[in-house]
């Protein structure tokens, strides 16, 4: 039986008489031992604070002795948080969060049938010191205060989405016993209020990979709950992917699986049941639509779809409204179209000649909707953030002496790989030329592992182990991956003959045109 990191349970007591004069602790732990859904395989012991039992004589006394006790786990024991008055087993949530440096997502959980009752997000607050990490790092640098102003902002964002999904459910966030929050190094150390200059600087000695549990008031949050974080393995390689790990089970299957989640780092794990390579590298914004000119996250407005027909390029917009900009999924789309089209060479060249080419003061361009370009930069910057999440890819299989075609499961995480068309991600060399069905987008894992967790506390145990077996790959240590990052940098590749189908689509066109 599954056992999540709070209970809830119905307790009737018996009130003190002169033949039972034991204390009211003693009868709460009573009541609790001799309840089969707590005391059955249980070994921790239950704390009870002096605050708690001041409150619980009152509602005792109140409902007749017949109350709710409400327990979270502090990572070694159970502690009672308070009593409810009547029957509100049935009525019993907790929180998981996936702390993103732009975004914020939490879901309100039954934690008696596992069920989502609400999910939330809002932008970071901490955006106001800084779009990207870098940024916040140096804000933060040998000021104690700064750190202060981050951590509170991280605080509000989480307190802001309780408050909504209260709202949207009717069911009290707030009084929730358990969060489970899973980030990368350096937004735990915001949120917890640390120094996170260690993630950026050499020797890379971080505060904590380990921050396991808090209290919620620790954070500064309105509720008497606890917080647990999830482990990292690295300063680049965080919590947020030990989360993916538990949410798509790759360290117990048999197949080999490739992991990649990639966003202004990329991050990548390889391996099964009998092994696991970790790695992580820069790989840029560009794929969020981050450094593009015209570029935008996925939201009303944005183009999110691009495909060609008679000569012209035609684009979906998410909201069905006037293009505002691109995001990722619509540049992968872009470049591909562009690409098989004779529109852009394998070099990444926008060719003078193409129907939706243009000159501009900033060179060469493309119109893919009214009055928005993508340039040649945005063009070469992109190859560039392609190139170095797949050459991450390229040189961890090398080191296990395996291909592409021994791959199991290809799983791309993240809201990128959500929404990508995995066509277009193959014809760029985005993705490698395999099976389709290979290619697998599980949507954001770092959630999923923390909802994981939240409903089964054993599975703070399997991070641990899984933080074990993993090793570590310094991708900045490897002397040629600057030359294999070049290689890599072609559209789809220097190397045709790893790219069979894209050669075909290739053939095929030019046999349509005539040529």
């Amino acid at each position: 039986m599954t056992e999540g990191w709070s209970k809830k349970v119905f307790l009737r007591l018996e009130p003190p008489s002169p033949e039972d004069p034991a204390s009211l602790q003693e009868r709460i732990l009573k009541g609790l031992s001799g309840s089969a859904s707590f005391s059955e395989g249980r070994r921790e012991p239950v704390r009870i604070r002096p605050a708690v039992l001041g409150e619980a004589g009152e509602i005792l006394k109140q409902q007749g002795w017949e109350v709710t006790a409400v327990l979270g786990f502090d990572g070694d024991v159970w502690e009672l948080l308070r009593l409810e008055a009547g029957d509100t087993a049935k009525e019993h949530y907790g929180l998981c969060v996936d702390l993103g440096s732009t975004t914020i997502l939490m879901e309100l959980v039954d934690m008696n049938t596992g069920e989502v009752r609400g999910r939330e997000s809002t932008f970071n607050p901490q955006i106001a010191f800084g779009e990207d990490i870098l940024t916040r790092i140096f804000y933060t640098k040998d000021r104690p205060e700064h750190r202060v102003e981050l951590q509170k902002a991280a605080a509000e964002g989480l307190r802001e989405l309780m408050e909504h999904l209260s709202e949207k459910t009717g069911a009290d966030a707030f009084s929730c016993a358990s969060m489970i929050l899973s980030g990368n190094t350096t937004m735990i150390h915001f949120l917890l209020g640390l120094d996170a200059f260690g993630v950026f600087q050499s020797p890379y000695a971080v505060e904590t990979l380990a921050p396991d549990v808090c209290r919620g008031e620790e954070l500064g949050l309105p509720f008497k709950g606890f917080v647990y974080c999830y482990p990292a393995l690295a300063n680049y390689l965080g919590g947020d992917i030990v989360s993916g790990m538990i949410a798509t089970g790759i360290p117990d299957r048999e197949e080999i699986c490739v992991f990649l989640d990639v966003g202004t780092n990329g991050e990548l794990i390889v391996g099964n049941k009998d092994f696991l390579l970790a790695g992580a590298g820069a790989a840029g914004p560009a794929l969020e639509g981050g450094v593009v000119h015209t570029g935008m996250r996925a939201s009303k407005g944005a183009v999110d779809r691009v495909s060609a027909s008679e000569g012209q390029l035609r684009v979906h917009v998410i909201g069905e409204g006037q293009a505002e900009g691109i995001c990722g999924s619509g540049i992968v789309d872009l470049l591909s179209e562009l690409f098989l089209n004779g529109w852009m060479d394998i070099r990444g060249r926008i060719g003078e000649d193409a129907p939706p080419a243009v000159k501009t003061p900033e060179g060469m361009a493309v119109e893919y909707a009214p009055g928005l370009y993508f340039y040649q930069s945005d063009v070469d910057e992109f190859l560039k953030t392609k190139a170095a999440a797949m050459t991450m890819v390229e040189y961890m299989m090398g080191l296990i002496g395996l291909s592409m075609e021994e791959v199991g499961r290809f799983y791309v995480a993240g809201a990128f790989g959500t929404h990508i068309d995995k066509e277009s991600g193959v014809t760029i060399g985005m993705y490698p030329d395999i099976d389709r069905e290979k290619i697998i987008s599980p949507g954001n894992t770092s959630l999923l592992g923390a909802r994981k967790m939240l409903l089964e506390r054993s599975a703070r145990e399997k991070a641990a182990e899984i933080l074990e077996r993993m090793e570590y790959v310094q991708f900045g240590a490897v002397e040629d991956f600057i030359h294999r990052m070049a290689a890599a940098r072609a559209v789809p590749h220097t190397d045709l003959q790893r790219f069979p189908s894209v050669v075909k689509k290739l053939e095929e066109r030019m046999k349509n045109k005539g040529c």
